[in-house]
């Protein structure tokens, strides 16, 4: 592997205000170039539940190598019809073994892992012991100081993700970045000196949505606890939140928090 790799991890996409954001970050200065590996989490990509097709093959073109998501994966039907055949889209690993798709990607560089937290969230099998034996299968088939072990831990509860962070991290893991909450947390850290973690990247949307939904209807559900249909929140500025990674053969040596905001004009909106 190369001795200096840099990677960029997006936070959810929500819906296309996050779509857009996305685009803008890696189209503006070129900024993809500047990165080895693109990895974005992509399960509220599609109007902010689940991904469709189109959605997926629009982010792939845009320059991101790997998808990770999370408890929303199944939202949207249409997925079953591709998530087998796609080259980047990875659910959650301890949903199991025969539920369709696939739990981590190996590549050339770097092995990408989606896996669920237990606080919170819908049953799963313990992510603890997923990631022993994810670990334990890459051991087997391949020389782990060869490649970056980046795992999305796609979690609700700090305390859980901080402990997973550790685990993983004593178990040969580079690199634990936290999604879920749509909030970005401010404690990047390197542990033990090799693993970089963050408690949660963020999202991509509207700035002024909740969590990249609309106010009014987040409101009224809270208010009065009956269901709503939740919408995009559209209005501008647009946010992106990510983070870059740096490392020197498999060890994580920075890790570093962006928030891209942008207002986007008309013609920018109707190109993207």
């Amino acid at each position: 592997m190369k001795d200096n790799f840099k990677l960029l991890f997006i936070g959810d996409i929500v819906g296309r205000s996050g779509r857009k954001i996305v685009r803008k970050y890696l189209f503006d200065d070129d900024n993809k170039s500047r990165y080895d590996f693109v990895i974005a989490n992509v399960e509220n990509a599609s109007h902010g539940f689940g991904l469709t097709l189109k959605n997926h093959d629009e982010l792939i073109s845009y320059g991101i190598n790997a998808m990770t998501s999370g408890n929303h994966i199944w939202d949207k039907k249409d997925v079953f019809a591709f998530i087998d055949e796609s080259p980047c889209l990875i659910r959650p690993y301890n949903y199991g073994r025969d539920v369709p798709g696939v739990g981590y990607r190996i590549y050339d560089d770097i092995i990408v892992i989606n896996l669920l937290g237990k606080t919170f969230m819908p049953y799963t099998f313990c992510p603890f012991v997923a990631i022993e034996e994810i670990m334990g299968e890459i051991k087997n088939k391949y020389n782990i100081e060869e490649k970056i072990v980046f795992v999305d831990f796609h979690a609700e509860a700090t305390a859980e993700k901080q402990s997973f962070a550790r685990y993983a991290a004593r178990l040969g893991v580079n690199c634990v970045i936290g999604t879920h909450t749509h909030v970005m947390t401010a404690d990047e850290t390197i542990i033990e000196s090799k693993c970089a973690y963050l408690t949660d990247v963020g999202f991509c949307g509207s700035k002024q949505g909740i969590i990249g939904m609309d106010y009014e209807t987040s409101l009224k559900r809270l208010m009065t606890s009956i269901p709503q249909r939740f919408e995009i929140e559209m209005s501008k500025p647009y946010i992106l939140n990510a983070c870059e990674i740096e490392f020197s053969k498999n060890c994580a040596k920075s890790i570093n928090r962006i928030s891209f905001e942008y207002s986007m004009d008309e013609d920018e909106e109707s190109e993207s």
